[in-house]
C-alpha cells in the first residue's frame, strides 16, 4: 500500500475511532441514568411475568447476583437511551460516502431507523407476556415454574432486543432502493422468497422459538416489507 493511499484509510479509521468513542460516551451517560431509573426498568421488565405467572416472584441464588442484575439491566436501559445518537454517529461516519442525492435521504432514514427500532421494542414487550404464558402452560399442574431472575431478565432483554433489531430491515430495503440496487417490482416479485426468508429468521432470532412468538414477530416483519414496497415506489419512483 502506498504511501497517498495509507493516508486516506488511516484518516477513515480515526474516524472510525471518534464516532465509536461518542457512541460509547453517550452508552455510557445513558447507563448511568439508567442505573438510577434501575428499580423502574427492572419492574417494567418484571411485569410480563407476573402477568404470565399472577403472584409469582423472582428469585437470585448467589449473593452478587443482584449486583449483577442491576448493571445489565443499567447497561440495557443505557443502550436503548442512547440508540439515536449511536445511530447518528453510524450515519455521520457513512455520510462522507454518499452521494448528494443519497445524502439527503439519511436524515430522514436515521429518524425512521430509531423510530423503528423503538417500535420493535415496544411490540416485543407487548409479545413477551403472550409468549411467556404459550410457554409455561405445557407444564400443567404437576409442574411449578421456579425461574431465577438472572435466567429471565436475560431471556426478555434478548427477546425484546431481537422484536427492535428486526423492525430495522424495511430502512436497509429503502435504502438500497435509494442507491438503486432494488426497485418496487423486483420486491414485488420476490414476496414468496421475502415471507420464506421472514420466517425462517422469526424462527431463528426469537429466543422462544414457539409458533405463537414467531407468528407475533414474522407478520409485523411482512407487513414492513410490504410497507418498504409502498415507500420505494411513492417516494423514490422506482
Amino acid at each position: 500500500m502506498t504511501q497517498s493511499a495509507a493516508a486516506p484509510f488511516m484518516e477513515h479509521l480515526e474516524e472510525l475511532r471518534n464516532r465509536i468513542i461518542k457512541s460509547l460516551i453517550a452508552v455510557g451517560v445513558g447507563t448511568i441514568v439508567a442505573f438510577f431509573a434501575s428499580d423502574w426498568i427492572l419492574d417494567i421488565l418484571t411485569r410480563p411475568y407476573q402477568i404470565a405467572i399472577p403472584d409469582a416472584s423472582l428469585a437470585f441464588f448467589r449473593p452478587t447476583e443482584a449486583f449483577s442484575l442491576v448493571m445489565r439491566l443499567s447497561l440495557f436501559g443505557g443502550f436503548i437511551i442512547a440508540s439515536p445518537v449511536v445511530l447518528y454517529q453510524l450515519w455521520r461516519f457513512v455520510a462522507p460516502a454518499l452521494t448528494r442525492k443519497e445524502k439527503r435521504w439519511a436524515i430522514p432514514l436515521t429518524a425512521v431507523f430509531v423510530s423503528l427500532f423503538l417500535i420493535g421494542i415496544a411490540v416485543g414487550y407487548w409479545a413477551l407476556s403472550r409468549g411467556l404464558g404459550f410457554l409455561l402452560e405445557f407444564g400443567g399442574d404437576a409442574l411449578v415454574p421456579v425461574i431465577g431472575a438472572d435466567f429471565y431478565l436475560k431471556f426478555a432483554m434478548r427477546f425484546i432486543l431481537a422484536f427492535g433489531i428486526s423492525f430495522e430491515f424495511p430502512v436497509f430495503i429503502f435504502a438500497a432502493a435509494a442507491v438503486g440496487a432494488v426497485t418496487s417490482a423486483r420486491l414485488r416479485q420476490g414476496r414468496r422468497w421475502a415471507v420464506l426468508v421472514i420466517v425462517v429468521f422469526a424462527a431463528v432470532i426469537t429466543p422462544t422459538g414457539d409458533p405463537l412468538t414467531l407468528s407475533l414477530l414474522a407478520v409485523p416483519m411482512y407487513l414492513l416489507y410490504e410497507a418498504s414496497i409502498l415507500a420505494v415506489r411513492w417516494v423514490l419512483r422506482r
